[in-house]
């Protein structure tokens, strides 16, 4: 229990200095002082606003990305059985990041403006997962999670040519659609923050209500029927709402590859394997991981700034080969 207690104590710690760094370092150095300062309506103005206007919105929007992304690939893994699934390689976030740029160049304002992204995101999402279970289920009426996964990989490839070929009918649309392809909390504001943070805290809350079938799928559907619990309708919810709040996040964030891998694993590897610890560790240590990628996105090459997305599989591709080849050293034996 003491042990169990230390580990949450130095996540807190990390999470919250991953924070300070991420509003405190940039072209500007802002101590911390300095930043409870701004917090608490005191210090200097153009400190104040700096701190306010850009950095906080955008740190507090890369934090809460991470987190989401991250709880979302602990329920896939868990849902579909394999350490190797996460909401990018199922296709949800390239399906969520075509609804929303789907909207940019369609130019969808009005009564739904401010949810418009949002919207298309979580139904694009939603899209790509019920496209690839029923490719999957065409291929293999067993539905393995082996099929499952190659098929969202592909379909996330296919996805992803869609939004080359609108960015090359669409030129004025180019870039903006390219950034969205990799990644950037730049310029986005506190709305991002308003429409994701209820949306994580809605969909967390039910996983960890459901924290006990998600322990159970892990070790197969027959430990879930034993108790009379429905595997595949549980799966098709869980995934479902995972797609909500994937798609959710990517309309405000863009396509941001492999923290929904990275963070499940670090979290099961230092608090177990079940869901009420290994989700709220899952959803800390990736809005963490994220902020601490977005701060190298935007200083390491200062005054110009790498799209977050690349950071992220610069760090996580290795990771991925990691768990394969265990994976499959583990099968050998």
């Amino acid at each position: 229990m003491r042990k169990a207690g230390g580990k949450c104590l130095a996540l807190g710690l990390f999470a919250a200095g991953s924070l300070l760094l991420g509003v405190g370092l940039g072209s500007v150095s802002i101590s911390p002082a300095g930043i409870f300062s701004a917090l608490l309506g005191g210090g200097d103005e153009g400190i104040r606003a700096l701190v306010l206007g850009l950095r906080l919105p955008r740190v507090v929007l890369a934090f809460l990305t991470g987190a989401a992304l991250s709880v979302g690939g602990t329920v896939m893994q868990s849902a579909l059985e394999n350490p190797l699934a996460s909401p990018f390689g199922l296709g949800v976030s390239a399906g969520a990041g075509l609804g929303a740029s789907a909207v940019m160049v369609l130019g969808v304002t009005g009564a739904v403006g401010a949810f418009a992204l949002p919207a298309a995101g979580f139904a694009g999402g939603l899209a790509a997962v019920l496209l690839a279970l029923a490719l999957a289920r065409a291929f293999d009426s067993r539905l393995s999670s082996v099929t499952v996964v190659l098929t969202g990989m592909v379909l996330s490839l296919f996805f992803s040519a869609i939004l080359d070929l609108m960015s090359a009918m669409n030129p004025d649309y180019a870039q903006r659609i390219g950034l969205w392809q990799m990644g950037s909390f730049a310029a986005r504001g506190w709305q991002g923050v308003w429409v994701l943070l209820p949306v994580l805290l809605l969909c967390l809350g039910v996983f960890l209500g459901r924290a006990r079938e998600l322990d159970l799928l892990t070790f197969g559907d027959e430990q879930a029927q034993a108790i009379g619990m429905d595997p595949r309708r549980s799966r098709r919810f869980l995934i479902a709402l995972v797609a909500v709040l994937t798609g959710t996040a990517v309309a405000f964030a863009g396509i941001i590859g492999f923290v929904d891998l990275v963070a499940p694993h670090v979290a099961r590897r230092l608090f177990g394997a079940a869901h009420r610890r290994t989700l709220p560790a899952a959803a800390l240590l990736g809005g963490s991981f994220m902020v601490l990628c977005d701060l190298a996105a935007r200083t390491l090459a200062s005054p110009r700034e790498i799209p977050v997305g690349a950071v992220t599989a610069l760090l996580g591709a290795p990771f991925f080969l990691l768990i394969f080849f265990k994976k499959r050293g583990a099968a050998r034996c």
